[in-house]
């Protein structure tokens, strides 16, 4: 089973969309793209399968993105995927890429549409919130 999720340690998120696919069985290839991040034409078709616009896969929260001036409606999809090259913090994550497709993960359960496997147990997000029951079924909020 060949799974890849480009992958933040720091990140709530990406930590508990990687909990869900390690709840498949599955142990995915794990990228940390701070310190390995992809090419810029990697980067582009990873965008593009997930079928999500350049400016979609930018952390737009991130400081820098406002201090580089790629707020501006007017920067084009190249001049951001080169600011995502050279400053890799600009990547939105986590990127989840597997037989089914790829996903932008966020929410973290957007991953569950794309897993080839079901999700064996119980998982909680990090707060404790329960996100897959016993039966490895979504709990649905309320």
């Amino acid at each position: 089973m060949d799974i890849t999720i480009y992958h933040n340690t720091r990140c709530g998120t990406s930590r508990t969309t990687l909990a869900l696919i390690r709840n498949t069985g599955v142990e995915p290839n794990v990228i940390e793209y701070l310190h390995n991040p992809p090419t810029r034409e990697e980067l582009a078709a990873i965008i593009d399968k997930a079928g999500i616009s350049v400016r979609d896969a930018v952390r737009q929260k991130e400081t820098l993105f406002k201090e580089l001036g790629l707020d501006d409606p007017a920067v084009t999809d190249s001049r951001l995927l080169d600011a995502m090259i050279e400053y890799p913090i600009l990547i939105n994550r986590p990127f989840v890429i597997t037989s089914k497709g790829v996903r932008l993960c966020r929410p973290s359960e957007q991953v569950l549409e794309i897993l080839p496997l079901p999700q064996k147990g119980a998982l909680n997000r990090e707060d404790g919130t329960p996100l897959i029951d016993a039966l490895g079924q979504k709990v649905m909020q309320a």
